[in-house]
């Protein structure tokens, strides 16, 4: 039973802490542009320069 007087705080704390995170990030804006993310990967990549030359390595 005595455990509980440990148990019962803590749980307390863990919860002050994980609201405060949460208003934290939610005034930072991290739950502003839900969409945006979602879409990018649907974007085309650039096409690779056709005049480009690989690096040349001297070995030697």
């Amino acid at each position: 039973m005595s455990i509980l007087l440990l148990l019962v705080p803590l749980a307390l704390m863990l919860l002050i802490v994980a609201i405060a995170a949460f208003a934290w990030a939610v005034r930072g804006g991290q739950f502003e542009d839900l969409e945006t993310p979602a879409l990018s990967i649907l974007a085309d990549d650039e096409p690779p320069v056709a005049n480009e030359s690989p690096e040349r390595r001297d070995d030697a």
